[in-house]
């Protein structure tokens, strides 16, 4: 590509998230300042909508990362006000296809030969078009059929300059988590830098196609006692870098319900399935699919299954991007799911604190007494049922947690980011399938499966605790002694996180106040003095700008 059409990509989309950046201020910031926040609600969910509408027409024409943006947006059922995801859904399946001259060419360089050498037929029509590469149906020579045990195939090509259009948009996309970080309630949640380089990490492993052909092998071995799950098979002798080839696995979309349906399948199953699957990759393997949008998942009839056999297989495609779940992490993820499955709020907390989800201000005692309620009050809801609880109730339980809510004690960690994307797509998409999705029905069982697990363990978690109970006795002394020699010469203080917060809180209302009144004084004082003298009048009313606009700006500034 030119350089000067990379340069046009780049600033198409700084602007584009520039003006969304705009409007958000405006309309959540100064508005709600200004006392006019009811005003803004009003017409929260049109102006929704409307910038999704140019946000859907900016990734279809650009494509590259645009679209797995959109893509993970659509999918937020569960999040997203449906105005959005209705937008979005789209970018799905509607990406535009890239020229076949172009992958020919793509192709054809990286098998070396021409394709009429390596395929008995090449369809020439695309299949799919994705984000980062297109689609086509091919089916083998009889001789490799013969090898393979199957004819028919799926050619993955990448798009061509693709590497170069990923740098520009992470360019773009950097600019735009800079300003991101500006604002603060962001900031002290997330490292938008740090997420922002694992999000450039994953994509650019997302585009080495061998990466992505042993990913699929590893991931059919994990489920190859499984026969619920299938994998497309990978052709190595007629794959690269660039080019993938694999068995021909096309059925119904997942994402297509009536289809589902009319096959005589069933979708609450089919939901029940897709939770397993993903605690088993998350909670057994360690290794998940980190890109589960509906248009990488089929589910596939089985007539001729055995008795006793599935009558379908819900078939994975795309490993791409695949996330890996360390020991450690898996350990405070365990914790969580253990929690839920037995509505247990002080082990909630622990997972969270192990998982270091938590900022060190948080009020831990709040914490666990709002999740017990939580537990207490909606444990067991399915999803239509949580969709149907009285808003008056959610705002009562937003008073008694008012301050807690205000706090919004979270933070969110580099190495959770795949996972959270891939957790979050997966709940919007089993809401999707099945509308009554009873996920405590699917925690549950396998909760209790790994309490079960860790009880058999018992011994070695008492020795292990024993050891470091064991070490803690023998530094105890030495800082007891540190710390009464700190009291004895006056040099003790004793941190109070949250109190503090509270105060600087204060302190910054109190500001902001003051610099509301100094703007009106100087505005008013600036219209009655036009009359007599304009000049000076007008100087006042121009000077009222800078301390409205500081009381404005104060809630973003750095700083606790």
């Amino acid at each position: 590509m030119k350089p000067s059409d990379l340069r046009a990509r780049y600033w198409r989309i700084v602007f584009f998230f520039g003006r969304v950046t705009a409007a958000f201020i405006w309309w959540e910031i100064v508005l709600r300042r200004l006392g006019l926040g009811r005003f803004a609600a009003r017409t929260r969910a049109e102006r929704g909508r409307r910038t999704a509408v140019r946000f859907r027409a900016l990734a279809v024409s650009m494509g590259g990362l645009m679209i797995k943006v959109g893509q993970f947006l659509s999918a937020r059922l569960d999040v997203l006000p449906p105005e959005i995801t209705r937008e979005l859904s789209g970018l799905q399946d509607e990406v535009p296809p890239e020229d076949l001259a172009a992958v020919r060419a793509v192709a054809e360089s990286e098998l070396v030969l021409p394709l009429g050498e390596h395929f008995a037929w090449f369809d020439e029509t695309p299949l799919a078009a994705a984000s980062l590469g297109q689609v086509h149906r091919a089916r083998l020579r009889p001789a490799d059929a013969a090898e393979q045990g199957f004819a028919d195939v799926v050619v993955k090509v990448q798009r061509p300059h693709i590497q170069q259009v990923i740098e520009v948009d992470l360019a773009a996309l950097r600019r735009v988590g800079g300003w991101l970080e500006r604002y603060r309630p962001i900031r002290d949640r997330a490292d938008v830098r740090a997420l922002l380089e694992e999000f450039a990490t994953t994509t650019l492993q997302e585009v080495d196609y061998l990466a992505e052909g042993a990913n699929a092998e590893t991931f059919a071995a994990n489920f190859a006692d499984d026969p619920r799950v299938g994998v497309p098979r990978v052709v190595w002798e007629l794959s690269g870098r660039r080019v993938l080839t694999l068995q021909d696995v096309s059925a119904i979309k997942l994402g297509d319900h009536d289809a589902i349906t009319a096959a005589g399948i069933d979708r609450a199953e089919v939901a029940r399935v897709l939770a397993d699957t993903f605690l088993q990759q998350i909670f057994t393997d360690g290794f998940f699919h980190a890109d589960p949008h509906p248009g990488n998942l089929f589910v596939t009839p089985r007539p001729d299954a055995a008795p006793g056999e599935p009558g379908w297989t819900l078939t994975f495609i795309d490993f791409g991007m695949v996330g890996h779940v360390p020991d450690d992490l898996r350990a405070g993820l365990r914790d969580l799911l253990i929690a839920a499955g037995l509505r247990d709020g002080a082990r909630m907390v622990g997972g969270l604190k192990r998982l270091d989800v938590l900022l060190p201000t948080a009020d831990l005692a709040s914490i666990e007494a709002a999740t017990e309620q939580v537990f207490e009050r909606f444990g067991g809801l399915r999803m239509d049922e949580l969709q149907k609880i009285d808003p008056e109730e959610l705002v009562r339980f937003g008073l008694q947690f008012r301050e807690l809510l205000l706090e919004l004690p979270f933070q969110v960690p580099e190495n959770l980011l795949l996972l959270g994307r891939s957790m979050g797509i997966l709940s919007g998409i089993c809401t999707g399938v099945d509308p009554e999705f009873d996920i405590w029905g699917t925690v549950t069982p396998y909760a209790t499966q790994l309490l079960e697990e860790e009880r058999q363990n018992l011994p070695q978690t008492v020795l292990t605790e024993a050891m470091a109970l064991g070490r803690l006795a023998l530094v105890l002394p030495r800082r007891a002694d540190r710390v009464l020699t700190l009291a004895e010469r006056g040099q003790l203080t004793v941190a109070t996180p949250t109190l503090s917060a509270q105060v600087r809180r204060l302190e910054r209302s109190v500001a902001r106040a003051n610099g509301v009144l100094v703007f009106a004084a100087l505005l008013v004082a600036g219209a009655v003095l036009t009359a007599s003298d304009p000049g000076v009048g007008r100087l006042l009313m121009g000077l009222s700008v800078l301390p409205l606009a500081w009381a404005l700006g104060s809630g973003l500034r750095r700083g606790p």
